[in-house]
């Protein structure tokens, strides 16, 4: 089931980190490469890492939503 809400695994993960500054703080507990990896989608950086995409991307939305 897709996760909804404003960040998708399509989006690029420097544009996330842009708009949504605390997200690295996901990206860095989850070991998803940010530095590197920042040029690609949140989808094929964390297939590379090994991540489980779903997961990754409701606690993104947690941040993203949070005030």
């Amino acid at each position: 089931m897709p996760t909804k809400g404003p960040i998708t695994k399509e989006m690029i993960i420097n544009d996330v980190v842009a708009k949504y500054p605390k997200t690295i703080a996901v990206f860095n507990k989850f070991k998803v490469d940010a530095c590197c990896g920042g040029g690609f989608s949140i989808e094929t950086t964390a297939k590379k890492d090994g991540v489980d995409i779903e997961v990754l991307l409701i606690e993104l939305n947690k941040i993203a939503s949070s005030k």
